[in-house]
């Protein structure tokens, strides 16, 4: 127990290292959140490895800088460390972690010209190194070679270690230099006096209570501190002292306590190896006795297979020597023709009788041949894909349960987003790991390709290719192990890229009887005054007209897709394209009824088409309402893509899918409507692409349409 409470500088070597480089610190920096960093680590940090640096060439990038500052940069040269830091509107350049605690440090545009030195550190820093090399002495900087003395004496004013007689030489009595400030031998010089880094010609005299740092009479008086509660600096002094006087003393008065606590950490340490070793020699235990088994098992089964074996061989042997006694030089036919030499009648008839039924059984076993044992094995085939699955998903009773794939949240197009499902298992797990796999590219296991970690319940898989089929499955780790798999899902990609917008406000938007949602990406059809004004022409049979509205985003080329949602209490929507050209001249002639029965995409038995009418429309529309999908009567622009739609009005209307794709094929002018789940397509017809095309909506009475989040992520962002 150390009675004078004093701990010897050389034990406290941890306190003294950078965080960064793991050195002792060499000019420590002071961050907001009072942790040190060497002031060369930290302009690494916050150039990004640039060679260029806020403060290079600054006085305080030496090592014996009177200033507790580096100077701050120009705004040019600031312009121009962005532009070389690839451009950023915001210089990244300012922000870093701490460390020490890991919080986002931001310096402001000054960077690190804002932080003070720790010279308290410094100069224990330097006190260690002293201590760590206390046989090299520290040399006179005045005495000429080779009579260089050891020093006696540091000057912090001269900034340089003499000798007895060098001192007294370069410090007269009488002058000036006589009331230098100094030391014993020492290579740290500080300045006298530390420098507020915000003003840099003046002294910080007083403390900030709320910012917790030294401030100086400017900061006070109209700088950042001017509200704050701010004390003597010499009040703050006798204040931290104590503090800081007071918890060394406690943590002294707490050494037994703190030995008894490493005691037990130690004994939590070794019970930590043996139940280790104990628990790897069960688990060798346990499978040497299923070595053991699947041994016995492999011998037992080996063993039937050669009694088989030897058992199926003996009896076709013994049918080849049969049937070798048939041949001319062999005994049997030798034998009957040396018994048909016989003269003797009653001799000839007693043996030729016996060996007659021989010869007639033999001569039968050659019309009915069949061979005496059966060469196939088949009986003796293993089937242990079963076994191997229990082996697989054999594990520790610490081993999480298997996540489920979220089918309502995830989503495939370009790209996946999957999300799942963790089990009610109360114990947290580390990471995940999504594997996924294209159908069709063989089933040996091999073809699975993993995502790296992931520690949330959702990730992305980029570069999916389009039109094709996807499995997806997920397992957990925890402390090193894995879940079983989850169950495969299966997801068709859509047949082009995922094609982004949101709604546009702007081209014949009706504010009266449409409501978009801030993001743009929600459309609504609300029965308001626009309906109660109605009133009497809908009483004299004519209809509401529809109210269009149409994308932001334009495709003047290739295959794209999009995809949203119909809220199944939606009276009539429809959904298709638009072009630009036929557009203008239709917003320029406004109609305020469009009757269903003339719509030639309504879904409504309107006997024959108008084709005048079709042609000068620049929709091409799909129409839904209540819940259901009106298939149009195919004609030679059109076919019905849906195994289910014939040519019967009934079959024509079909359940509306939970969400509706669009794919447009600008090149070929086809559109086709798919269900977006399933990806089967429902419905395709040509389309006049002329100039641009536009995604289209039309609402007619109360309803909703929702936009995919795939199509319209990339615009949100911006």
């Amino acid at each position: 127990n150390n009675q004078s409470g004093k701990v010897p500088v050389k034990n406290i070597e941890r306190e003294l290292i950078c965080p960064i480089c793991k050195e002792l610190f060499t000019h420590p920096l002071i961050l907001p959140c009072q942790h040190s960093v060497c002031h060369k680590c930290i302009r690494e940090l916050l150039m990004l490895n640039h060679d260029d640096s806020f403060d290079a060439g600054s006085e305080c990038s030496l090592p014996g800088s009177p200033r507790s500052r580096v100077p701050s940069p120009s705004m040019e040269r600031l312009d121009r460390l962005v532009r070389s830091g690839g451009g950023s509107v915001t210089p990244r350049i300012t922000t870093i972690p701490c460390p020490g605690c890991q919080h986002d440090i931001d310096l402001g545009e000054r960077g690190i010209s804002m932080l003070f030195r720790n010279f308290t550190l410094e100069n224990i820093v330097e006190r260690y190194r002293q201590a760590a090399r206390a046989a090299v002495a520290i040399m006179c900087n005045v005495c000429k070679p080779p009579q260089v003395q050891e020093a006696t004496k540091s000057c912090m004013d001269c900034k340089a270690s003499f000798c007895n007689e060098c001192f007294k030489l370069n410090h007269p009595w009488g002058t000036p230099k006589a009331q230098h400030e100094y030391v014993g031998p020492t290579t740290n010089f500080r300045p006298k006096v530390l420098m507020c880094p915000e003003h840099e010609m003046e002294k910080v005299n007083m403390y900030c209570e709320v910012c917790k740092r030294p401030v100086c009479h400017l900061c006070k008086l109209g700088g950042a501190h001017a509200n704050h509660k701010v004390t003597s600096m010499s009040s703050a002094y006798k204040i931290l002292k104590e503090k800081l006087a007071k918890s060394i003393h406690y943590l002294i008065s707490k050494e037994d306590q703190v030995k008894a606590q490493i005691t037990g950490l130690e004994s939590l340490i070794n019970q930590t190896e043996e139940n280790g070793q104990l628990a790897e020699r069960r688990a060798n235990e346990h499978f040497e006795r299923l070595f053991e088994t699947l041994q016995e098992r492999k011998t037992e089964m080996l063993r039937s297979i050669e009694q088989s074996r030897s058992r199926r061989l003996d009896q076709l042997k013994g049918q080849v020597e049969e049937y070798q006694g048939m041949l001319e030089n062999s005994g049997l036919v030798g034998y009957a023709q040396e018994v048909l030499k016989e003269t003797d009648q009653s001799c000839f008839v007693q043996t030729a009788k016996q060996l007659h039924v021989r010869i007639q059984k033999a001569t039968e076993s050659l019309r009915t041949f069949h061979p005496a044992a059966d060469p196939c094995f088949d009986e003796f085939v293993l089937e242990t894909s079963r076994e191997e699955t229990l082996l697989k998903e054999m594990c520790f009773g610490g081993v999480p349960d298997p996540p489920l794939i979220d089918l309502s949240s995830s989503r495939v197009y370009n790209e996946a987003n999957i999300h799942w499902r963790l089990s009610e298992d109360s114990l947290p797990t580390d990471h995940h790991v999504l594997e996924y796999r294209r159908q069709g590219d063989g089933d040996d296991g091999s073809t699975w390709r993993s995502t790296e970690r992931v520690y949330g319940p959702s990730t992305s898989v980029s570069g999916l290719e389009p039109d094709c089929l996807y499995s997806f499955r997920v397992r957990s780790s925890r402390n090193s192990m894995f879940s079983p798999y989850s169950p495969e899902v299966t997801f068709h990609t859509p047949p082009a890229p995922a094609f982004g917008f949101l709604f546009n406000d702007k081209c014949g938007f009706s504010t009266e009887r449409l409501i978009l949602n801030k993001r743009r990406d929600t459309v609504e059809s609300v029965a308001g005054m626009g309906f109660l004004l109605a009133a009497d022409r809908v009483q004299t049979g004519s209809y509401l007209g529809l109210d269009y509205i149409i994308g932001d985003t334009g495709i003047s080329q290739g295959r794209h897709f999009w995809a949203f949602r119909v809220e199944p209490y939606s009276f009539l929507i429809k959904v298709g394209v638009a072009s630009d050209t036929k557009l203008v001249e239709w917003f320029h002639n406004p109609r305020d009824t469009s009757s269903p029965r003339y719509d030639h995409d309504s879904g409504h038995d309107s006997g024959s088409e108008d084709t005048c009418y079709e042609l000068s429309q620049p929709f091409t529309l799909l129409t839904l309402g209540m819940g259901k999908v009106f298939i149009p009567k195919a004609s030679s622009s059109s076919s019905v893509c849906s195994v289910s739609a014939a040519g019967d009005h009934g079959s024509r209307i079909l359940p509306m899918p939970q969400r509706m794709g669009i794919c447009l094929d600008y090149d070929a002018c086809r559109v086709y409507f798919y269900d977006a789940d399933s990806m089967r397509c429902l419905y395709e017809r040509q389309v006049d692409c002329s100039g641009t095309m536009y995604p289209a909506f039309g609402l007619m009475g109360s309803g909703k349409v929702q936009l995919e989040d795939f199509s319209t992520a990339k615009r949100l962002t911006f």
